[in-house]
């Protein structure tokens, strides 16, 4: 793939600051950069005097960020994502789809669709550079807003001031089992019935945990489920191993289902709560036009993965 080039916008001041963080000493930093140490070292230091404050505190063992200096490194970032804005808009008008677009998601996406949806923008846009972060869904919405992220893309992402959500689907809460597991040969099941059987349930640092607390508490309060995990990976394969079953969504099986290795239930409860995927940008910023061509191809290939998930579910 091509580089992005830099129009070089960034102040180097910044640019040392963000190097030093990054790599932990002066030293590392100058390596990193190709600028010499002693350089480094000078503009930091006349910066921190003309603040009157300390942007790093310095260690025999290296050199420790202070709150002053993770605010200019958030500063930094802004000023090259602009940097990056104004490169990619340029190209776009002169026909050539370039830039870089920053994605923030989940594990469990990357754990499924994920590799799908970057090799589709990579067949699409081949001269795009995607930065993708993995984060949980208060940290994806926090990074849109401090424009560290120009998309968002996670589970029950929630309506806010300064979010917009591009595109959104429900993904109803199903039981899935493998093939040869007594529950594949019922048409749907309630969710005291689920209990019925060993069941593996998502960690609270995964989102669905969130909306099973929170609407059917007494899953976990009457007897603790005997396997918690935060790893969507090691759930499917104790599904698909036919030892236990999991409340979960079309989506996070989306492959296994599709292979046959895992069936999923319908859930039959009236008050069921179904999650939501949502791809989401900053009101509070604009995107550079790379962002906005590459959301809808985003939008194009996930909703198809959702609508092929469901399929294979039914």
């Amino acid at each position: 793939m091509d580089q992005i080039m830099s129009l070089h916008l960034v102040p180097r001041v910044l640019r040392y600051v963000e190097a030093v963080a990054e790599n932990g000493s002066i030293q590392a930093a100058s390596r990193a950069l190709g600028i010499s140490a002693s350089a480094i070292d000078r503009q930091i230091k006349l910066l921190e005097d003309r603040l009157d404050l300390q942007l790093f505190d310095r260690q025999s063992t290296g050199m420790d960020t202070t709150a002053a200096g993770e605010m200019f490194i958030v500063l930094s970032r802004r000023w090259r994502a602009d940097e990056n804005a104004i490169l990619s808009d340029v190209k776009q008008m002169q026909g050539v789809d370039l830039g870089l677009v920053r994605l923030a998601t989940m594990d469990s996406l990357a754990n499924g669709p994920l590799p799908r949806l970057l090799d589709t923008i990579a067949n699409e846009f081949p001269r795009v550079q995607m930065e993708v972060e993995i984060m949980t869904p208060d940290d994806a919405v926090a990074a849109l807003n401090d424009g560290l992220a120009d998309l968002a893309l996670g589970f029950n992402l929630k309506p806010a001031r300064d979010l917009h959500i591009l595109w959104t689907a429900d993904l109803p809460l199903v039981c899935v089992c493998a093939s040869d597991h007594p529950v594949a040969r019922m048409s749907s099941i309630q969710i005291k019935e689920v209990r019925a059987y060993p069941l593996v349930v998502q960690s609270r640092a995964l989102a669905i945990r969130r909306i099973l607390e929170a609407h059917h508490t007494w899953l976990f309060a009457d007897a603790p489920p005997p396997l918690v995990t935060n790893s969507l990976q090691l759930l499917k394969q104790m599904v698909a191993a036919g030892t236990h079953v999991a409340l979960t969504s079309e989506l996070d099986a989306a492959t296994e289902l599709a292979s046959g290795r895992l069936v999923a239930i319908p859930i039959s409860d009236a008050n069921i709560r179904n999650q939501t995927i949502s791809l989401a940008v900053s009101v509070k910023r604009s995107l550079p036009r790379i962002c906005t061509t590459v959301s809808k191809a985003l939008i194009g290939e996930i909703s198809a993965i959702v609508r092929e998930a469901c399929r294979s579910a039914d």
